[in-house]
């Protein structure tokens, strides 16, 4: 039973990023909203980590707060996949259940 894990706190202000990967199984998908777009940035402390996880999960970033927190997509750590509001809701429906980490 795959679960989306939505994180909206950003990983180098709260733990919910952390906890999130912390308890995401493979096969799960992780969306970055709001202030956790800014987790998408390569090169950071918190870059390795989430690279790990990409290994057997699912990693999006939602378009709009990407550019609303001025991060270009050449920044991003390569392999997550920018999704639009459509985009969002496919990934509700595609999985079988939510997690929000706030």
């Amino acid at each position: 039973m795959a679960m989306l894990h939505i994180v909206n706190k950003s990983p180098f202000e709260r733990v919910a990023f952390k906890s999130c990967l912390d308890h995401a199984l493979a096969g799960d998908s992780i969306l970055m909203i709001e202030d956790a777009a800014v987790g998408a940035t390569d090169g950071t402390i918190f870059s390795e980590e989430l690279k790990a996880a990409m290994a057997d999960k699912s990693v999006y970033v939602l378009g709009g707060d990407l550019a609303a927190r001025g991060v270009s997509e050449d920044r991003m750590i390569d392999g997550i996949k920018v999704v639009d509001y459509a985009g969002f809701v496919n990934l509700t429906v595609e999985n079988d259940t939510t997690q929000s980490w706030v």
